[in-house]
């Protein structure tokens, strides 16, 4: 079930909202809990099943680990975290990497050693996997005590806001609103707000964005210019960007309209004047979880330079393959952490020391436009393909104008400037006019923006998000 849908907008939304108001707050956990494992199954009930083995794995686990430590046995507390993380870790893999590795092996090998398994991967695994990996960790670092109530657990890990494709929660950032957050209109009200502007996010700009880009990656690659190599990759940039940010959107703004405060995911990552800074920016709750609990049980930069440019090496080898089994994540991983480690020899001072700081904007651009290729391109040859394009020039079959659509022109004016730059002097517009009449203004943007949407939605406009595959 998808946010943009009509089926969650107009009738599991105000259902689940209605409900969750009328009855008292002993059962409203229950509620959502219910709500969101029917949300879930309906893409595929067997995955549901699979959800429900992780939730009872790290149940007993982090039961069993609370107990050690209450012994103080530490070494029964060591195995019962390392049993967990390799459980978790085997399901995750089993189901995302074994085709992948069999495809490996089979290329070495020259011949089809082993079978393909075909192996359709659970939606949402890699997202509520990390989130209940985090709390057993939380729990062995006792930083948290084991939740004993296993409907709140399951909770924290199937929330349907979240569930899909995150954010991802780390259990110390949610565990006391599990059963005592604050609901009230306010919330509710930041929290339409905040799911209109993510919804308008999806199906305006980021499904604008996808149309066109899409048109040109589906041509001959004979046909694809240089320039519409470029556009395409730009256009990409912007899709991902508007998609992503938009689901996070949508997911803090209905955590709100039932009292849940989740961290923000996006900070305006465009904006970067170093790759480190837009790690601090892009898909936050990933890097943050790779930061607490990959990139500092390594060591993080505590054993000296090389040491630290390997754990960032290793920690971005991982949110590659985190994002999924192939070579080109792996490698859109490994380009980051390139620049990541560039940065700290050398480069970090020169951005600094820069007075034109535009230049450095630049510098960052091209890094994550280049990186999107491989992110998109439908195999490494593919990529390899339009990389060739950009860095030379060859005319297209079609012109821009072909692929670059009046609507999606509107589209891409509004991208840019919302991607950053608008964001930047909003506060000054406040200052300048009375708040009353921005907000006016603002709600009445909010009722425009809502029927746009429902209009492309009426129309059968369909995208699902990008994130939804990971």
């Amino acid at each position: 079930m998808l946010f943009s849908s009509m089926l969650f907008l107009w009738l599991f939304l105000p259902v689940v909202f209605v409900s969750y108001y009328l009855i008292k707050k002993e059962y409203r956990n229950v509620l959502l809990l219910i709500s969101s494992i029917i949300f879930y199954a309906w893409g595929g009930v067997s995955y549901t099943l699979i959800m429900f083995s992780s939730i009872i794995i790290n149940y007993i686990f982090a039961l069993l680990i609370d107990k050690a430590i209450e012994e103080d046995n530490k070494l029964k507390k060591k195995i019962y975290l390392s049993l967990c993380i390799v459980i978790n870790l085997s399901i995750l893999a089993y189901f995302k990497y074994t085709d992948f590795a069999i495809s490996i092996i089979n290329s070495i090998s020259k011949k089809e050693v082993i079978s393909l398994k075909n192996i359709v991967l659970p939606i949402g695994i890699s997202f509520y996997t990390f989130q209940a990996l985090s709390y057993v960790i939380d729990v062995y670092r006792e930083h948290n005590k084991a939740q004993k109530n296993i409907i709140n657990l399951a909770l924290y890990i199937s929330f349907f806001p979240q569930l899909i494709a995150g954010p991802i929660v780390k259990y110390h950032d949610i565990d006391t609103q599990i059963t005592e957050r604050t609901e009230n209109l306010e919330n509710i009200s930041y929290g339409i707000k905040r799911f209109i502007y993510g919804l308008s996010k999806k199906v305006i700009l980021a499904n604008m964005f996808a149309l066109s880009c899409d048109e040109i990656l589906k041509q001959p690659i004979g046909d694809i210019g240089t320039a519409l190599a470029w556009l395409a990759a730009v256009l990409y940039t912007l899709q991902i960007y508007y998609d992503f940010s938009g689901y996070s959107d949508m997911a803090i703004g209905l955590g709100h309209m039932f009292g849940f405060k989740f961290l923000e995911n996006f900070n305006y990552p465009y904006i970067s004047k170093s790759v480190q800074e837009f790690w601090r920016r892009w898909h936050i709750s990933l890097s943050t979880w790779f930061k607490e609990y990959l990139y500092i049980p390594l060591g993080g930069n505590r054993k000296g330079k090389y040491f630290t440019y390997l754990n960032l090496l290793i920690v971005f080898f991982a949110t590659g393959l985190w994002h999924g089994a192939s070579f080109n994540f792996i490698l859109w991983g490994l380009w980051h952490g390139f620049f990541l480690i560039i940065e700290r020899v050398f480069l970090g001072r020169l951005l600094e020391k820069n007075k034109l700081k535009f230049l450095n904007n630049i510098y960052v651009i091209l890094v994550f436009v280049l990186g999107w290729v491989l992110f998109r391109a439908n195999n490494l040859a593919h990529a390899l393909e339009l990389y060739k394009l950009m860095f030379s020039y060859k005319e297209s079959f079609y012109t821009v104008r072909y692929f670059f659509y009046p609507q999606t022109l509107v589209c891409f004016i509004f991208g840019i400037l919302f991607s950053g730059i608008f964001q930047s002097l909003f506060p000054k517009i406040k200052i300048a006019i009375f708040s009353s009449k921005v907000y006016l203004l603002e709600s009445i943007i909010q009722f425009i923006l809502l029927f746009i949407c429902i209009m492309y939605l009426v129309n059968g406009t369909y995208n699902p998000f990008i994130y939804f595959r990971f």
